[in-house]
């Protein structure tokens, strides 16, 4: 064991071991829930930590093998490069973010596609929030008529029946 305190206590392992402890630490903490990170977002600490453990390994192995001080410069340009590679690979693996939902539409305004909107019949253009468009089922309650370019509020959706509620938008803006 004394020769593993040595390695990690000489030039240049002593420059990182001392980071590879707080990164350890960290990790430790938020395997246990004391802080939290995005697990799909790729925090930064991320890839400082995969550099911190890339560069110290670099050095430990490199000063076994063939001691000098050229082992920090490779070790980290070693570190640099896995740390680029595997954060790419990581990456490419998570998901994009949160997956569209058809409640995404609630609160946005459409204009109305088809001749009518009644409590059994409509389709609506709306527009997202990302810039595409779709067209989506409607309906309505109440004697009010909607029809072909009428612009109404998506107010509420029917997942059972797979469609939207909506009111003509001049009656959702009145009062305010």
């Amino acid at each position: 064991m004394g020769g593993f305190v040595d390695a990690i206590l000489n030039f240049p392992t002593v420059l990182f071991t001392p980071l590879l402890i707080v990164v350890i630490g960290y990790w430790c903490v938020v395997a246990f829930g004391g802080a939290e990170t995005d697990p799909f977002g790729l925090p930064i600490l991320v890839p400082a930590s995969l550099f911190v453990l890339f560069a110290w390994f670099g050095c430990l192995a490199g000063n076994e093998f063939v001691p000098g001080w050229w082992v920090l410069p490779g070790a980290v340009l070693l570190a640099l490069l896995l740390t680029v590679s595997l954060t790419v690979l990581i990456r490419r693996l998570l998901p994009k973010g949160a997956e569209p939902s058809r409640a995404d539409f609630v609160g946005l305004p459409c204009v109305i596609r088809t001749s009518r909107v009644t409590d059994t019949f409509g389709q609506a253009e709306v527009h997202a929030r990302d810039g595409s468009s779709a067209i989506v089922q409607v309906r309505q309650t109440g004697p009010d008529e909607m029809g072909a370019g009428t612009t109404a509020l998506i107010y509420d959706v029917d997942p059972d029946g797979d469609f939207f509620w909506v009111i003509p938008a001049d009656i959702a803006t009145k009062g305010q």
